[in-house]
Order: structure tokens, then sequence, then C-alpha cells
């Protein structure tokens, strides 16, 4: 079993993950701040311009804007880390959802785009799930959004093995997935 992991008790393979509850850090919930994190809050984006994602996010995709607001106490610089700034905010709720997205647009600091390329370190997207992939997918294609992937995609394993999944672009280049689960999984 050369190659296999080892646990400090002998086990080899898939036994040497702990387990729930067995108070290791590498449990289910592991890792030093894992018991003090009650629930995920929000998904945060920066933005460059917070109307023209509002357009896209509320406009196109139909999130519902729960605040709009902006902050420039000087609370908001230090937590950022951008002494001075005034962030313009919105939170939104996607359809059928309670994750909240927070839309950012920093404003008086220097801002660089960043390259958003799917593969590049850092970059992130998000993943809605879709009853009819072909129809939200071409809607969004109508409504001027710009593409990742070239055509639909039925993976033939993983997680959306038997699904339709394909990748488009907010406008500052934030991937957005579209997932129509399997059958089985609706």
């Amino acid at each position: 079993m050369s190659g296999t992991p080892v646990s400090a008790d002998g086990r080899h393979g898939d036994d040497s993950r702990s387990r729930p509850g067995d108070g290791s850090a590498a449990g289910s919930r592991g890792g030093p701040a894992a018991d003090g994190i009650v629930r995920m809050h929000h998904v945060g984006i920066q933005v460059a311009d917070l109307d023209r994602s509002l357009a896209f996010y509320e406009g196109i995709l139909g999130f519902e804007v729960i605040t709009r607001q902006v902050r420039g106490e000087a609370y908001a610089g230090e937590i950022v880390g951008y002494p001075g700034v005034e962030l313009h905010l919105a939170h939104l709720r996607p359809p059928n959802s309670s994750v909240v997205v927070e839309l950012t647009e920093y404003r008086g600091v220097e801002r660089t785009p960043v390259d958003t390329s799917t593969a590049n370190p850092g970059t992130a997207h998000t993943c809605y799930v879709v009853d009819d992939v072909e129809a939200v997918h071409a809607a969004l294609l109508a409504a001027g959004v710009r593409p990742v992937s070239r055509t639909i995609v039925a993976p033939d394993a993983g997680i959306a093995k038997g699904g339709k999944v394909v990748y488009v672009q907010d406008p500052d280049g934030v991937r957005v997935e579209l997932l129509q689960p399997p059958p089985s999984q609706t």
C-alpha cells in the first residue's frame, strides 16, 4: 500500500480520514475556526460599475435587491483594507434561494481589473440551478450576455452526470454557471 496515506493509528486509505465528531481538526467540520462558524452570510463580488451589475443580476437574472447602500465610514475602510474608500453595495437574493449575493463597487481608491479567466487562481464562479438550461441560456445570449462555454455540456461523470451545464459571464467577467441537474436530483 505504498503511496496510500497512513493515519497515526495505522489505518490506510479512506480510513485515514477523520470522522465527524472524533475531535480531530480534519473532520467534516474541521479546522481551527469550524466550531465558531454558524453559517454562511453572503458571497461577495467586486464590480466596476454597480448600476451595470444590477442591470445584469436584477434585470436579466431576476435577483431581488434586498438592500442598496453606500458605506464611507472609517470602519468600512478598515475592514476592507482601504482607508478612505467609499463602498457602493447591493445585497441581492437569487430566485428561490436563501443565499445572498453582495455586489460592491469600490470608489476613491485605485482599482485594477483582474483576468477572470476560469483557471486563474483567486477567481470564482457562482452556480444557479435551472429547470431548462437551453431556454435560460438562449435568453441570456439574446440579452447580450457573453458566453464562456461553446455549447451546453451533458457531463458523463461527476455530480452533474446526467444533467446539463453551461458557463456565461457577468459584466465584469465573473463566471456564472447554469446547472440543470439530472432528473434524479430535481
